[in-house]
């Protein structure tokens, strides 16, 4: 089974891919919404409140003031990812494992930070959604409690664009609408569909 990573930075349309994607009958983990899910946990809320500043704690677990309190601090990013991604490693293992089970020729990993956290190794291939500047801001802006502050303090702390394509195996420009990018999956999953028959075929 080949393993697609799909990476790309906010506001370039990772959502959409996945989306579009798993409507292609490809199975999909997306490490956004397992976060999501982890913060559901009594267990988790109470770690994460703990590495927190005071005065972002809270008399409750707020993912808002978690936010607020790692764009202040940017040391609590590690913290905080110290204590989610072994938990996302092992979803992530059981997706793949249950993939693999259902005899998937391709899986998709959606990582937003797949390279800043220097992990990309875990896939075959990495596939990188972009788009033009002014569409990715305009796409963020719309977001709720996002500012071109926020916006320019989470573009510093991550890779930038250019240098995300330079590393990927597929670039997929998203700023032509769904049916264009919906064109550029389809010949990447064509060419990776041929790898994994090729390859199969050599096993046996």
């Amino acid at each position: 089974m080949i393993t697609l990573g799909l990476t790309g930075s906010i506001g370039m349309g990772k959502s959409t891919a996945a989306q579009q994607l798993r409507q292609m009958g490809l199975p999909v983990f997306e490490a956004d919404a397992a976060v999501h899910e982890l913060y559901q946990s009594a267990e988790i809320r109470e770690q994460i409140r703990a590495i927190l500043p005071p005065e972002y704690r809270g008399e409750s677990f707020n993912r808002n003031l978690v936010a607020r309190a790692v764009l202040i601090y940017p040391e609590l990013l590690k913290k905080l990812e110290g204590i989610l991604h072994p938990q996302v490693r092992a979803m992530e293992q059981e997706f793949l494992y249950r993939a693999r089970e259902q005899a998937h020729r391709i899986a998709i990993l959606d990582i937003p930070l797949l390279f800043e956290t220097g992990e990309e190794s875990r896939c075959d291939y990495i596939a990188v959604v972009t788009a033009p500047k002014l569409i990715q801001a305009w796409r963020v802006l719309r977001r709720p409690g996002m500012s071109l502050h926020k916006l320019n303090i989470i573009l510093s702390r991550q890779m930038g664009d250019a240098e995300k394509r330079s590393r990927a195996d597929f670039v997929v420009h998203t700023g032509f609408g769904k049916w264009v990018s919906g064109l550029q999956w389809k010949n990447i999953l064509k060419r990776l569909m041929h790898s994994a028959i090729s390859s199969s075929n050599a096993q046996n």
